[in-house]
């Protein structure tokens, strides 16, 4: 099956595809054409009501682990609830100063004494007061049309009805937007190559005695 590859430049301009019903596979890339990990793809309705769905009943998990946070990027819709469980050996304070959630888990071991709601769409950058290399993201949607790219870059998104969408990818070292109309219709699946623009890594490399290594 030939790819279909637009640059990031005709992405910015909301470049139309049509794809085919039901799933759409979204590969992420970098300048080099090596696959991206921990990009949140989703796609929005452009020619219908929102579609209406409910957050899950259960507390999605993030965990401490390895002094690390696990998973890094969690994508999730308005209104799911987190649970903070540390299974490490030491305590962990875990806070956000993200406008879209502001909040406080005082120092704990275990599982923390609270869950904590999301209830507005946005980014939330998680960290640790007591180990400043932990950092995780939480992306905020609204719509249930999501997925988070695995070590092979995709992230496949299922149960859509035909219609127009606006594909939207985002990754915490994207450096501007990347954004396209998309057409789902009959036929065969045709994968979204998305080319993503890279900053630097600046993650603060981890303490010299921390198990685990550094950052590259």
């Amino acid at each position: 099956m030939k790819r279909l590859i637009l640059p990031l430049a005709l992405l910015l301009l909301g470049a139309r595809v049509a794809v085919a019903s039901g799933t759409v596979q979204v590969v992420c890339e970098d300048e080099k054409h090596q696959r991206v990990a921990d990009a949140v793809a989703w796609l929005s309705q452009v020619d219908a009501p929102p579609a209406k769905a409910s957050p899950p009943a259960e507390p999605v998990t993030i965990e401490q682990r390895g002094q690390e946070f696990a998973p890094y990027v969690t994508p999730i819709l308005v209104g799911t609830t987190i649970a903070f469980p540390n299974r490490d050996s030491v305590q962990h304070q875990v806070y956000s100063l993200s406008k879209p959630k502001r909040f406080e888990l005082p120092l704990y071991s275990g599982n923390a004494r609270e869950t904590v709601t999301f209830d507005q769409p946005g980014v939330v950058t998680l960290g640790c007061n007591i180990h400043d290399w932990m950092v995780a993201y939480i992306v905020v949607l609204a719509t249930p049309h999501f997925a988070a790219s695995g070590a092979d870059g995709t992230a496949s998104i299922g149960g859509l009805p035909a219609g127009r969408y606006q594909l939207e990818v985002w990754h915490p070292r994207l450096a501007g937007q990347v954004q396209r109309e998309i057409v789902i219709a009959s036929g065969d699946p045709a994968p979204q190559i998305i080319l993503l623009t890279l900053k630097p890594d600046r993650r603060i490399r981890r303490a010299p005695d921390a198990s685990g290594g550094g950052y590259r």
